[in-house]
């Protein structure tokens, strides 16, 4: 039996508080995404003008590598929202900091980091609703539809992913994690 040459294995564990977290999507392939969603958002809104609604914190690594790329006029915004605990959805949405434009008759993207149970999002769609806005679409970077409890239509997604608690590229653990450029999953 040949040894196999030119293979590098190996496997790289982080501990994050106290969990530990294995590579799960590297940062190319993430970019990679990121720059073929641009280029589909690109495509579909031109001359429409839209606003971004990039929801803090988990979204914000995502929405500036995602807004860098977007070459058609469009504005971008921020709202704080927090349902998650450590590792647990808390099950309740708290509007921490607000909207301050008017989407009174604008083309919305909303941009999330994940949708898991789709608490967060129902809450969100279900108040800019009632403010009159042109058309909302969803813009999230994973999604985990095995979590899923109440049903969101989303638009862009860029990677589907199994019930797993991730962390990195803007997502934590307990706060720490978000600065990661790969995207880490919970070793089990």
């Amino acid at each position: 039996m040949r040894p196999i040459s030119n293979v590098i294995f190996y496997i790289y564990v982080m501990r994050i508080v106290d969990q530990d977290f294995e590579v799960f999507i590297d940062k190319e392939t993430i970019k990679k995404r990121v720059e073929e969603m641009a280029a589909q958002i690109n495509a579909d809104y031109q001359e429409l003008n839209p606003l971004f609604l990039s929801i803090l914190n988990g979204a914000f690594v995502f929405t500036a590598d995602l807004f860098r790329q977007i070459t058609i006029p469009a504005e971008i915004s921020f709202i704080k929202l927090k349902s998650y605990r450590k590792m647990e959805s808390s099950g309740k949405v708290k509007e921490l900091l607000g909207l301050e434009h008017n989407i009174f008759n604008r083309n919305i993207i909303i941009v999330e980091d994940i949708v898991d149970t789709g608490k967060t999002l129902s809450h969100i769609l279900e108040e800019f609703g009632e403010l009159g806005a042109k058309s909302i679409e969803i813009l999230t970077m994973l999604h985990k539809p095995e979590a899923s409890l109440k049903p969101i239509s989303l638009k862009y997604v860029g990677f589907r992913i199994p019930n797993k608690f991730v962390v990195g590229y803007g997502l934590d653990y307990d706060g720490y994690g978000r600065n990661l450029p790969d995207l880490y999953k919970i070793v089990e």
